[in-house]
């Protein structure tokens, strides 16, 4: 199971919105608006990177309101 965090930047006044649809994407474990330079953080999980490289590509970069992302897997040391 890979892991990551989604760091989101929306155009303003988005933010509410994206979350709640971000949050709806199978795979994505929560999302939630946020203050400071990026506008929504969501958690995903999937089977395998290129699972988790397809949530975010075709599912999250596609809704509406969203500019930016960046994902941060999550590691395990």
């Amino acid at each position: 199971m890979v892991q990551a965090y989604i760091l989101i930047q929306t155009e303003v006044g988005k933010a509410s919105a994206v979350a709640e649809i971000v949050g709806k994407v199978p795979g994505v474990v929560q999302a939630e608006d946020v203050t400071g330079p990026y506008d929504v953080i969501a958690r995903a999980q999937a089977d395998t990177v290129d699972d988790l490289g397809r949530i975010v590509v075709a599912k999250i970069q596609q809704v509406d309101g969203i500019t930016r992302t960046l994902t941060c897997p999550v590691v395990h040391l």
